[in-house]
């Protein structure tokens, strides 16, 4: 099969719509870099800014805040996540196109609008906001995108690969462990990693049931209506460098070598 060459209008097209996008990217990396207080000026470079990251302790509990979070809301989102997929796969049962249906429901609405409700339904219940309001909140919107992944994945799976290993004598819980979930695994970690994503860089959500904990993603929107210094540059790449890194492996996971 021989592959078409791509036309150079359409490689300058793509060309075009790449740097539209990433741009304004490369240009706040570059000037977390720079010398001067002002990052309209280059003056110099420097590691200072990335240097005063670590002298704020509201950045570093921020931080703290952020990967607490993220691990708790992620470990849950995954195992409910996976749950849910094997039983949309495997089991047939009533209301069980209206439950795949629903599924959707967190990825499409607008986040201003799942945190509101979840805001209301908090002080309906007379629930505390702090840490555990915000980890309960990323459970809810992250249990459908972990759900879809591991979901794809198991469209893949050859079900004889179980119902043979049962033959051979294992039973029901034996043939899940040994084989299910290792041919799952690259499902479930992607779907991990892109729950984490999401978790680590939520702030609408975030900002309604947090209550008096900030998050990074707060602490940099704070930091961004007091004062403009490259230091929220800095961090800002961080978690550019971060949030990036995590969407590639859980991309390069979720196609992994395909399922025989």
């Amino acid at each position: 099969m021989t592959s078409l060459k791509l036309p150079r209008w359409l490689l300058g097209y793509v060309a075009v719509i790449y740097v539209f996008l990433h741009a304004p990217l490369l240009v706040l990396v570059a000037f977390s870099f720079n010398e001067s207080k002002f990052s309209a000026n280059w003056t110099g470079f420097t590691l200072h800014w990335y240097q005063r990251l670590f002298e704020r302790s509201d950045i570093l509990n921020g931080l703290w805040s952020s990967l607490v979070v993220g691990i708790s809301s992620t470990v849950i989102s995954t195992l409910l996540g996976t749950l849910f997929a094997l039983a949309l796969a495997r089991y047939r049962f009533r209301g069980r196109q209206l439950a795949e249906a629903l599924l959707y429901v967190p990825i499409v609405t607008p986040e201003i609008v799942v945190g509101i409700s979840l805001l209301v339904l908090f002080v309906l219940l007379k629930f505390p906001l702090g840490l555990t309001a915000i980890v309960i909140a990323h459970v809810a919107f992250n249990i459908s995108y972990v759900t879809v992944v591991v979901h794809a994945r198991l469209q893949g799976m050859d079900q004889n690969l179980e119902e043979a290993a049962m033959i051979l004598g294992a039973d029901e819980f034996t043939a899940f462990w040994r084989v299910t979930v290792p041919l799952l695994w690259p499902g479930i970690l992607s779907g991990a990693m892109l729950a984490f994503t999401m978790s680590f860089d939520d702030f609408v959500i975030t900002s309604f049931v947090s209550g008096t904990t900030q998050t990074l993603p707060i602490v940099v929107y704070t930091m961004v209506r007091k004062n403009v210094e490259p230091s929220i540059n800095a961090i800002s790449t961080l978690i550019l460098v971060v949030t990036t890194v995590l969407v590639v492996l859980a991309d390069r996971l979720g196609r992994d070598k395909p399922l025989e």
